[in-house]
């Protein structure tokens, strides 16, 4: 039901109207409960810091719901509430009942992004908090229609460059005018979104600062068991202290018992006693698993969209990688293969077709949801 009326609508658009989902808001927001709003900027790191904050606020008695994006196996994924994800029941019962509210002219032009998005305030009206994640934007993004009460930034890198920008200050101000009441940062690869987010705390006179500001030598240490306790690599131990200094912005005590289990599947994630898969895309997701996985080696089970830095992100990962295996991915916007193995023979990259798992070999599955949900569906079968 709600699948066949996804199927209609394109995923991806050339151009956006950034005037529909404000004013389809508004036309229908008399008729939402909405509850406290988190929202979730940045460029890398963006669910699982959400999970960990959506987990946590659970595991302390609150009602909360986490809306992510894209999913890995099935369209539930993005619509958790309460330490699941969504029923297919629950899901649909919604989807109904929000059609009752938009006319049908609102509701067929709507992208796929949009729709989803007022799908998941609509299902989260009972709940006390929800962490609401940023698509690829800012300020345009669907999810930033909604008032809230804090804004999360991630770290900021160049990425989607067709939309947001072609440089790091470009990109951090769309993102950063998200911002509308609080706003904490994470550590930031780049000097220039600090001084964005400066400039804008000055021209909407809000307040933005760090999250230093809100990790004492108490939650550093905590934070340090926590990683310990679930193996965290670095950089989700970075997501992990934003998330902890939301909890500390809302005033809410927290343990380390309150972040077991909370971390998001697919992010460095251990599926077999070989097999390692991440949903990362970008130059920072690489460093990020590189700093995670040096002195390792593996065959890396890899493709690229035509418009990511693909060059700059197995330059990174070469000294982690003993072989390059390409794996089919059924979408327009992959890089040809043979503009792939001519980068690959350029970087003195040992490289194949990925044909299947052997036992014998450490894999590493990288390159962007799609990719993984490739390799998943293969690997199942």
């Amino acid at each position: 039901m709600l699948e066949a009326f996804l199927n209609t609508k394109p995923l991806y658009y050339d151009v956006i109207d950034y005037t529909r989902m404000p004013r389809v808001y508004e036309s229908i927001k008399a008729k939402l409960k909405l509850p406290k709003i988190i929202h979730l900027i940045g460029t890398n790191g963006k669910g699982t810091t959400g999970r960990f904050l959506a987990s946590a606020l659970y595991s302390l008695g609150y009602k909360t719901g986490h809306y992510t994006s894209p999913h890995i196996r099935e369209f539930n994924e993005r619509i958790w509430l309460n330490g699941s994800n969504i029923s297919s029941i629950d899901l649909n019962k919604a989807h109904l009942k929000l059609l009752t509210l938009l006319s049908k002219e609102d509701s067929d032009m709507l992208s796929y992004f949009e729709y989803t998005t007022l799908l998941a305030v609509f299902v989260y009206e009972d709940m006390d908090y929800v962490v609401l994640e940023a698509g690829l934007g800012g300020e345009y993004d669907a999810t930033a229609v909604f008032p809230n009460i804090l804004t999360l930034v991630t770290p900021i890198d160049i990425d989607h460059e067709a939309f947001l920008g072609n440089s790091i200050e470009k990109i951090a101000r769309t993102k950063l005018n998200a911002i509308v009441s609080y706003g904490i940062l994470a550590k930031q690869p780049h000097k220039e979104s600090l001084d964005v987010a400066q400039d804008i705390a000055v021209e909407k006179k809000i307040e933005i600062t760090t999250l230093d500001s809100f990790i004492s030598a108490v939650d550093s240490e905590k934070i340090k068991k926590i990683a310990r306790f679930n193996n965290l690599p670095k950089y989700l131990e970075d997501n992990l202290s934003l998330a902890i200094a939301a909890l500390n912005f809302l005033d809410i005590p927290y343990s380390s018992e309150n972040f077991d289990s909370s971390r998001l599947y697919g992010r460095l994630s251990k599926i077999s006693d070989n097999i390692i898969i991440d949903v990362g895309h970008n130059t920072l997701a690489a460093k990020s698993i590189y700093e995670s996985l040096k002195n390792q080696k593996f065959t890396l089970v890899y493709n690229s969209y035509k418009d990511k830095n693909y060059r700059e992100i197995l330059t990174i990962l070469k000294p982690i990688i003993k072989e390059v295996l390409l794996i089919e991915v059924n979408d327009t916007r992959i890089e040809l293969r043979d503009t792939m193995q001519k980068t690959l023979d350029e970087l003195s990259l040992k490289h194949g077709i990925f044909e299947g798992v052997l036992a014998s070999q450490n894999y590493l599955v990288f390159g962007s949801f799609i990719v993984v949900e490739a390799f998943l569906k293969g690997w199942n079968e």
